[in-house]
């Protein structure tokens, strides 16, 4: 599998999350319009494969200061996009290598971070069905489940 299919499958596992070509990269989106991250590939020609996704305030500056040879502040657009995402490196080998659960963490706070409640909450409810084997394979099965249905009074 390469980067960009390992990317995929971590993005569009989460809530409404589509994909689609933006700026000439592919983008993907929270229910067709939050940008939740980009997957650049020698973005303005510096050679290097990366993914950028906004993050909490605070956060770039740290992990850019504490391992720059795995994140990065990208470059701001004209509009001031960017200013605070973050840029992980994609194509590090040795010590430095991807690590993708990190990158699914990395995603999921991305998420966290500009999606709208209702789909953090059912990102949760997701995480506690899936903690279940039983429920685990039913939303396999089913694509979705109804967890109100699993309230207990």
């Amino acid at each position: 599998m390469n980067l960009l299919d390992r990317l995929r499958a971590i993005a569009l596992a989460l809530p409404e999350v589509s994909e689609r070509m933006s700026h000439g990269a592919p983008c993907f989106f929270i229910r067709g319009k939050r940008p939740l991250c980009y997957y650049h590939d020698g973005h303005v020609a510096d050679g290097r494969i990366s993914l950028w996704c906004p993050i909490p305030p605070g956060m770039q500056e740290a992990l850019v200061r504490s391992q720059p040879e795995r994140f990065f502040k990208p470059p701001m657009s004209t509009r001031g996009t960017f200013s605070s995402w973050l840029g992980v490196f994609l194509d590090n080998t040795g010590n430095n290598e991807v690590d993708w659960e990190e990158i699914a963490d990395i995603l999921e706070d991305a998420f966290r971070f500009v999606a709208p409640k209702t789909l953090v909450v059912e990102l949760e409810n997701r995480q506690t069905v899936l903690s279940s084997p039983v429920l685990a394979h039913l939303y396999t099965v089913v694509g979705r489940l109804d967890t109100g249905a699993l309230d207990r009074d």
